[in-house]
């Protein structure tokens, strides 16, 4: 069984993808990218970022699929969306997403999963809910300074910050304090809960 892609050794693995071959973590991957293709149709229209769930489906894919297969698995869907599927917010896709508004945070999505999946693999997870808050919250909050980096640059730096970090900071607190609270319930009723 080759599971190259497997989290490392933690105490959290609810999906067991510790133990996964590579044929069943390659559908895994698949399933990720329809995740992050629905997350991303639940949004609320702005100018010039929407409102969406694909941070959190990211760092939930992160933390579940572990950093390896949760970036691999952000960038083959972002590898869909510059092939012209319609996977991002407002079933957006092809190459223009990758070089306007929406760009930075495009690029920040594998680093985000990747931290995401890294913290929970030192702990920062499960049933140490404040630290998977924080975990949760770091990401999201480099997803904004990247994103934010790349609308400053267009933009210029007051309205990059006005529009594309500012309004997402409550968003980025609420989707963390979920993010937090899901996976404690879900360690919790995990056959392997995390030791505290």
């Amino acid at each position: 069984m080759t599971t190259i892609l497997a989290p490392a050794a933690h105490g959290f693995d609810p999906l067991g993808i510790s133990g996964r071959s590579l044929p069943v973590q390659a559908v895994l991957l698949l399933f990720g990218t329809g995740v992050l293709a629905l997350a991303s149709q639940i949004s609320v229209p702005m100018v010039p970022v929407p409102i969406t769930l694909q941070t959190f489906a990211i760092t939930m894919i992160g933390v579940l699929y572990g950093w390896r297969l949760g970036a691999l698995t952000v960038l083959a869907w972002l590898g869909e969306a510059m092939m012209g599927l319609p996977v991002l917010a407002g079933g957006g896709g092809g190459l223009a997403p990758f070089v306007g508004p929406t760009a930075g945070y495009l690029a920040a999505f594998p680093i985000v999963a990747a931290l995401a999946g890294l913290l929970a693999e030192k702990g920062w997870t499960g049933e140490r809910v404040v630290k998977s808050f924080v975990a949760h919250l770091s990401a999201n909050l480099l997803c904004l300074a990247i994103g934010g980096a790349w609308l400053a640059w267009l933009i210029g730096a007051e309205k990059g910050m006005a529009l594309g970090v500012t309004p997402f900071i409550l968003g980025a607190v609420l989707k963390s304090a979920l993010a937090a609270a899901l996976l404690m319930a879900l360690a919790r009723h995990s056959a392997k809960p995390i030791d505290i």
